[in-house]
């Protein structure tokens, strides 16, 4: 969240990043109930010297066995009981406003940074960089779901039967392309680029959701769990990100780099007809996240190191992608800059996110409470928190199926991921799911 102060006294700033964003913000209430506080906080504070400086006096005289300066303290003691009730009254109506004040802010999105394109939704999304050539087929490329149920390695129906709609399952061959593809990305990212592995909890509690930045505002694509306090997440960055939530680390840990597996869940309350066939936009789904805490001088250069690291996965799987940077009207709430990174899916003809970077400056932090203390300073610092997939597995799953399918209706697996599926080369309809 943003810091209250920063928005009293930035006011402007934060209007013209609000309409940059076009976000729905109501800032007049928060200059409301500002103004409230800070007409309530001198007469208390007048209110409270008073007390104090009587309450000295009356101690003074009781100590002396006498009444102050031969004055009757009755007089006094009924001033006070007045000034007392006052001091409580007000103090009750300022703990209100902070408490509205506090609600209101965990509303307020995060202020892009100044390299962000300003644009209105993802058509004004610039392309930084692209990678690799799509594929020229001889044939006409089909979509992931009829390739995946051709092979027999994907059932929507049996999904469809025991759950419901936007489930599938991977049978066979599909669902060990699915585990390669996890142990491929953890290796990866372990080995090579310096993460440490976690396994965290599927499910948190609302503390955490508000740490990172889901509740309270998207708490309607969230599943919760019926009289408990535990939602599922909908990404490893809940969890991982909250690793450290009310913690002051030492500053030499910094920086800290972490990378998950886990299940997903999303209710995906707002894309009712949006991708309602495959695995693009399912409510449960498997991603490896990438996690990082920084010094805050430090975080744009592993905002970059991050994104190069999801990357460096697409390339090994020879999948090509092209890399934007999310214009103001197309940020996520928590984020400050992102960056998407987008497959080619011929079945689709379009590039599809597989990836989305980004840094969440000190917007997180300071709503989970993570700090870091360098030896010999007198304070502490909000840490930089930086976030990204690496990669989202059904998605990949679905890049490697289009992007690999044959004219004979088999899926050649790229070579990098081979010694993950045991020497497999590829999936005919002959190794399906039910084989």
């Amino acid at each position: 969240m943003l810091d209250l102060k920063f928005i009293r006294e930035n006011m402007a700033q934060v209007r013209r990043a609000m309409a940059d964003r076009r976000a729905t913000v109501d800032l007049e209430a928060f200059e409301t109930l500002d103004a409230h506080r800070r007409a309530i906080l001198p007469e208390l504070e007048g209110l409270r010297a008073r007390r104090n400086e009587v309450s000295a006096r009356v101690g003074k005289a009781k100590k002396g066995g006498q009444a102050a300066s031969g004055q009757d303290m009755s007089a006094v003691f009924a001033e006070m009981k007045e000034v007392g009730e006052r001091v409580k009254a007000l103090e009750e109506s300022l703990a209100g406003i902070q408490t509205q004040l506090e609600a209101l802010v965990l509303t307020i999105p995060n202020l892009p940074h100044r390299s962000v394109p300003v644009g209105s939704d993802e058509n004004d999304n610039p392309v930084v960089s692209s990678w690799g050539e799509p594929r020229h087929f001889d044939f006409e490329p089909l979509n992931h779901w009829d390739i995946g149920e051709a092979l027999g390695i994907i059932d929507f129906e049996a999904a469809a039967r025991m759950t419901g709609a936007r489930f599938a399952v991977l049978k066979g061959a599909g669902a060990r392309l699915e585990r390669a593809l996890i142990s491929f990305m953890l290796d990866l990212h372990t080995t090579e680029h310096g993460y440490t592995e976690i396994l965290p909890p599927f499910m948190v509690n609302s503390r955490a959701m508000t740490g990172t930045g889901q509740l309270p505002k998207f708490a309607e694509d969230l599943f919760h769990l019926e009289g408990t306090d535990y939602w599922l997440i909908p990404t490893a960055e809940v969890p991982v990100t909250n690793l450290h939530m009310d913690e002051t680390l030492a500053g030499e840990r910094l920086p800290l780099l972490y990378t998950a597996y886990t299940p997903c869940f999303r209710a995906e309350a707002g894309s009712h007809g949006k991708d309602v066939r495959g695995l693009i936009r399912q409510h449960q789904f498997d991603k490896v996240e990438l996690v990082r805490m920084v010094r805050p001088e430090e975080s744009y250069d592993h905002l970059e190191q991050l994104t190069a690291n999801a990357e460096t996965i697409l390339r090994r799987l020879e999948l090509p992608y092209r890399k934007v940077v999310l214009c103001t009207g197309d940020m996520g709430f928590s984020s400050a800059k992102t960056y998407d990174l987008e497959v080619w899916l011929p079945g689709q003809q379009r590039y599809r996110e597989i990836s989305s970077c980004s840094n969440f400056e000190d917007f997180q932090a300071r709503r989970m409470g993570l700090r870091f203390k360098d030896k010999g300073a007198k304070g502490t610092t909000l840490a930089h928190t930086i976030n990204g997939s690496g990669l989202a597995v059904g998605r990949t799953l679905v890049a490697i199926l289009e992007n690999y399918q044959q004219a004979d209706g088999s899926v050649v697996m790229p070579r990098a991921l081979q010694p993950y599926l045991g020497g497999l080369e590829r999936i005919a309809p002959d190794l399906g799911g039910g084989k």
